[in-house]
């Protein structure tokens, strides 16, 4: 029992503390920075959507207010077989730079990528989602990363709006803003393992094919990037944004896809954690780690509650109170430090508990479809 619970407690501490300890001493003390530019290469935006009425005039607009010379810009969108009124408000928006492929038929985002890839003239492929909004000089930013010809691949930053009346928002908050620090880090010391899905950049080249099923093609194509051997990095200026607010059942069903994207990518992908995975530490680290933690959690729980003595006791204690806090969460009370320290606990126990059931769905088989 004492080594399930050092075993457990170590797992979680270096997932979530030691890693990205580490990965920020990397930058600070051996940093790979890159070299930018402000370059003007030929570049295709591809957007995928699928029943998107309530976000996609925006997003049109947004697109076409970016400040990049026309010229040098494209814009493809692919309707996955939409059925509202995503069809209609396509129909009259084509012109010379803006191309719409309409699919008559679902057949998930991996598979309408891979259409806009095809269809794409540009050097640079630029990948972004419906709801979020993009900086009208994001693009530019995003871009001049590829100056230096080392980089295969550049991420956006996303920010994400906090509701203080909504459950777990600061935790989610916290954690997000650690996500982009780590992924920073890695690009500042190689490679990011993955990119921010809302807005990222590949060169045409380098990129591969999608399978038809995958969930995570903002990891998928980040890593076999880095696999012909180039280099993935965060672009901090290129900012995207989004203004929805999740609950914490959307959160929880957003996390549950995540993390089933990441046991996916073990069957699609069983090199990345092999020697021919460059960032196979990272990778192991950053995405795998986390997956094990519920069940870390768990023996800490158990250990503790059969040892109950000296500082077994006092771990237990501490776990009980790190729980109750979550609870506190339920009726939205606002009480300073106590309501920050509750939604970072709820936001916790969300991912993992996310975690737990992505296992499930990946040891019975069942697939995550296209959540918009």
């Amino acid at each position: 029992m004492r080594l399930m619970f050092w075993s457990s407690l170590s797992l979680i501490f270096f997932a979530y503390g030691g890693y990205p300890i580490w990965m920020y001493c990397r930058a600070r003390l051996w940093p790979h920075p890159i070299w930018r530019a402000i370059i003007f290469p030929q570049v295709s935006i591809v957007l995928a959507v699928r029943n998107e009425e309530k976000h996609l005039s925006a997003k049109l607009a947004n697109l076409a207010a970016l400040d990049y010379p026309a010229d040098r810009l494209e814009v493809i969108v692919v309707s996955d077989g939409s059925t509202d009124a995503t069809n209609k408000i396509l129909a009259g928006w084509e012109s010379c730079n803006r191309r719409t492929l309409f699919l008559p038929e679902h057949h998930g985002k991996a598979a309408a990528l891979n259409h806009g890839v095809a269809e794409a003239r540009g050097e640079i492929i630029v990948f972004t989602d419906a709801r979020q909004m993009i900086a009208s000089d994001a693009l530019k930013n995003l871009v001049a990363d590829f100056a230096d010809p080392s980089v295969g691949c550049v991420s956006g930053e996303l920010v994400i709006s906090e509701n203080p009346n909504t459950p777990s928002t600061h935790g989610v908050g916290m954690y997000w803003r650690l996500e982009k620090k780590i992924r920073d880090w890695e690009g500042l010391t190689g490679s990011s393992v993955g990119a921010t899905g809302a807005f990222y950049a590949v060169r045409k080249h380098l990129f591969s094919t999608l399978p038809p099923e995958t969930i995570l093609d903002d990891v998928y194509i980040p890593l076999q990037v880095v696999r012909q051997g180039q280099r993935v990095v965060l672009e901090r200026l290129a900012l995207a944004w989004d203004d929805f607010v999740p609950s914490v059942k959307q959160e929880f069903r957003r996390k549950v896809r995540t993390l089933a994207g990441n046991y996916q990518l073990l069957q699609l992908t069983p090199w990345v954690v092999t020697h021919s995975n460059p960032v196979r530490f990272q990778f192991i680290c950053h995405k795998l780690l986390r997956l094990v933690v519920p069940f870390a959690l768990l023996g800490l729980l158990v250990s503790t509650m059969w040892l109950r003595k000296g500082i077994y006791e006092i771990a237990l204690g501490f776990q009980l109170a790190f729980y109750a806090l979550a609870i506190l969460s339920a009726p939205r009370a606002q009480v300073g430090i106590v309501s920050r320290l509750s939604n970072i606990s709820l936001a916790f126990l969300v991912l993992n508990a996310a975690a737990a059931i992505a296992f499930l769905h990946f040891i019975t088989g069942r697939k995550a479809g296209w959540a918009r």
